[in-house]
């Protein structure tokens, strides 16, 4: 008897790939290039995948890591993870023209620090040092804020009165492992106070339930995304939580290993936050010619969110179809009160 081979299948998570926030601050790079032309200077990733950020390079975006590597007076556009006030000070005093491509959830979490430092409370973040995002919303109240980045750190934080004590957290966190870390500050300190909603927004969390629901069916689960996307990394992470026989992240299809798919019959399949969809595409042609031609979407949730423009690029156009300069602008990312 000859042995037939197996087509193995696909579980395809859904939602995936691009949320709201960074849909937004991508088409305001796209905009901006297309009202003023090159160059325009990004500071930072405008978000973190490397499959954008090079497509923008193209068409003449020039991302640098600090302001003082733009010209004096050029267009600026600050990325999806936010800035801290001291940054705005500083294309202010360089006269830079900005526009604000902060993520508007991120903006919610820096309008509650200093609303929250105003009421003289002290304030604890849950994140990732060295994050941009984190960078931004710790510089909105840096003598009030302190970051813990697990359940381990709880132990150092140190408070005036225990009795005023509130918590926040980067977007792009673990659901799960930040609510770890907040049940271990409550432990320690019971009258803590939570944000009056989430955090970590909407497509984090849709993402994070979506692949849970398709890793325990799969032997392996590949997750696209780039090394330096903090929600592309959990996905991975919360893969395996969820009994994934093993879990890989992956750029695009030229950086799988076809060992990894060895004795699969399901390949589980998911994106992060700021990946395009045609690179989820590009994985999916991969995998039908090495044996997984059978694809079958599970899908959680729809979503329909979708922000406006930063204010800049809204006012970029007068009447008659002219072009306006971008100006300096300090909270002008129209950040809903809540997710």
């Amino acid at each position: 008897m000859v042995a037939v081979a197996v087509e193995g299948r696909v579980l395809l998570a859904a939602p995936r790939g691009y949320c709201a926030g960074v849909d937004r601050a991508v088409v305001t790079v796209e905009k901006a290039l297309d009202l003023y032309g090159a160059p325009v200077y990004v500071r930072k990733q405008i978000v973190h995948n490397r499959h954008v950020v090079e497509s923008l390079e193209q068409r003449g975006a020039v991302f640098v890591d600090e302001l003082s590597d733009v010209p004096e007076g050029a267009l600026v556009v600050f990325s999806a993870h936010g800035v801290a006030p001291a940054v705005h000070a500083e294309a202010a005093t360089r006269a830079l023209r900005v526009v604000d491509a902060t993520c508007p959830l991120v903006t919610k979490v820096h309008n509650e620090a200093r609303r929250f430092a105003k009421e003289d409370l002290d304030i604890v973040l849950i994140g990732h040092a060295g994050h941009e995002e984190v960078e931004g919303t710790s510089g909105e109240a840096p003598e009030h804020i302190q970051l813990v980045q697990g359940p381990a750190d709880v132990s150092t934080v140190q408070v005036r009165d225990p009795d005023r004590v509130v918590w926040l957290s980067q977007t792009t966190l673990s659901v799960d492992e930040a609510y770890l870390t907040v049940e271990a500050l409550r432990e320690r300190f019971p009258a803590l106070s939570s944000p009056p909603s989430d955090d970590i927004c909407y497509a984090t969390q849709n993402r994070q339930v979506a692949v849970k629901e398709i890793a325990a069916a799969s032997d392996v689960v590949l997750v696209v995304g780039s090394a330096n996307s903090s929600n592309s990394v959990r996905l991975v992470e919360v893969a395996l939580e969820a009994g994934a026989g093993a879990a890989y992240r992956v750029d695009n299809a030229t950086e799988i290993d076809h060992h990894w798919l060895d004795g699969a019959a399901t390949v589980g399949l998911t994106s992060g936050a700021s990946v395009p969809e045609d690179l989820v595409r590009g994985v999916i042609r991969w995998l039908a010619e090495h044996g997984f031609p059978h694809v079958q979407e599970h899908r959680t949730t729809e979503e329909s969110l979708i922000f406006s423009l930063p204010r800049e690029l809204r006012q970029a156009l007068r009447p008659d179809g002219a072009p306006q300069p971008a100006v300096a602008s300090r909270g002008s990312s129209d950040a809903p009160s809540t997710p």
